[in-house]
């Protein structure tokens, strides 16, 4: 008898998963399994934890929905905790498994991980195999290889737009078999080491983690509210939850894949009618699509003060109270005290806001960008290693910017998307 493993990561979803697809048309039996790697809940060199609450909480969100759909199907989801390394290969053992799955990772520290599992279970004879499940377009189907992607987007996005084919989607498995899996039993947030809390009412957006909860915001942003009409004239706006996809959080743990999203904008422009809005949705997709195969391409070299670009060296200081009053909205510039409290109570931040706060703290308070950029990795539900670390990158000049200094005139852009302070007074006025 076959079995086969599957390592559930930032992949928490039924459709368009080729590694689950693949693993049941191979085997007889496949074992789900999600591992709380203990890695993930420490603090980092910078200070922040890995996971703060909000996300983690999502994760929880997440994971109990996944449960739920695999448990439709004839499975379920075995929960694990502690070193990858050590509880994936202790699960083949349990189950006497041929072979593990899971999603192909591209940044350092989780290649890393990859490589040590990938170890272990080379000593039980079994096979591990990845696939490439988080990106629009497969990395195979680009016309350059990772080594020769360009490190301007607007090169990468003309040729691949030319010249490249977005596949056909996985569906939905329609039977899984497994053994009987107990009840799902999952850590809480303190024996995570964290603690609840709750968001903020006045929050942009309620987001709750699952497949099931992103497919009703897609189906409500697409179909219902027909707002994806009108995405490129209200991107960049700071209040409410319909001025943006708010996709971002399912993407993030791959509770919905863009290839799937991309399908049903397919849909959608068929019956309501293609615009520059209904494209502008597939070019942010492509931009996240850009942030994953540049970490692929330049690996470690993201998390370096100079990021891709070796020669530049960025002058910064280490004023420990400047950055906690960037922290806590307390640097005195109202619209971006205003975005960074938002943050703070709430896991999430609009673009426009995001931009801004990174100019300020790269460019005002000089302060050093990784800084930043791990403040943001412990607080956003949204967060994914790749955009978070690459925009970074990018706004403080040392990535794939083709400017030397994009500089954000905080002022100017408070009069543009909030003249009527309506969102300032909202965050920086108390409850």
């Amino acid at each position: 008898m076959r079995t086969i493993v599957v390592w559930f990561k930032t992949d928490l979803r039924l459709h368009d998963n080729e590694t689950l697809v693949k693993a049941i048309a191979q085997s007889d039996s496949i074992i789900p399994v999600y591992c709380f790697d203990e890695s993930h809940f420490t603090n980092t060199e910078f200070g922040f934890q890995k996971t703060g609450s909000f996300r983690a909480q999502f994760l929880l969100e997440s994971l109990v929905d996944l449960d739920n759909n695999l448990r439709k199907f004839g499975s379920g989801l075995v929960i694990v905790k502690g070193k990858p390394e050590v509880e994936i290969p202790k699960i083949v053992i349990q189950y006497k498994a041929n072979k593990v799955v899971a999603k192909r990772e591209v940044a350092f520290e989780e290649r890393q991980t990859e490589s040590k599992v990938q170890e272990a279970l080379f000593k039980l004879k079994c096979e591990f195999q990845t696939y490439s499940t988080s990106t629009l377009y497969h990395a195979e189907d680009l016309p350059f290889s990772i080594k020769n992607i360009p490190d301007i987007f607007t090169n990468f996005r003309k040729k691949t737009e030319k010249d490249a084919l977005i596949r056909t989607s996985f569906e939905t498995p329609i039977k899984i078999k497994s053994p009987s899996i107990e009840p799902i039993l999952l850590p809480t947030l303190h024996e995570l080491g964290l603690t609840f809390q709750p968001i903020d009412p006045r929050a942009a957006i309620f987001h709750k983690g699952g497949e099931s909860n992103a497919i009703v915001r897609l189906n409500h942003y697409f179909f219902e509210s027909k707002c994806i009409s009108n995405y490129k004239e209200t991107r960049n706006g700071l209040i409410g939850e319909d001025y943006s996809s708010k996709f971002s959080a399912w993407l993030a743990l791959g509770c919905i894949s863009p290839r799937f999203i991309y399908r049903e904008l397919q849909k959608y422009e068929l019956k309501f009618g293609a615009n520059d809005s209904t494209y502008w949705l597939v070019f942010e997709l492509l931009w996240r699509d850009y942030f994953r195969f540049m970490m692929k391409k330049h690996q470690s070299k993201f998390f370096h003060p100079s990021g891709i670009k070796d020669s530049k060296i960025r002058k910064v200081n280490y004023d420990s109270e400047k950055l906690q009053d960037w922290i806590n909205g307390k640097t005195g510039i109202d619209f971006v005290d205003a975005n960074m409290i938002e943050l703070k109570l709430t896991g999430f931040m609009s673009n426009r806001g995001r931009q801004n706060v990174a100019s300020y703290l790269c460019n005002d308070l000089k302060l050093d960008w990784r800084l930043g950029a791990a403040y943001f990795e412990q607080q956003l539900i949204d967060y994914d290693v790749c955009s978070n670390w690459g925009n970074w990158a990018y706004l403080a000049a040392v990535g794939n910017d083709p400017r030397d200094n994009r500089y954000f005139n905080i002022e100017k852009q408070s009069q543009t998307y909030d003249k009527s302070k309506v969102y300032r007074t909202l965050w920086l006025v108390k409850p």
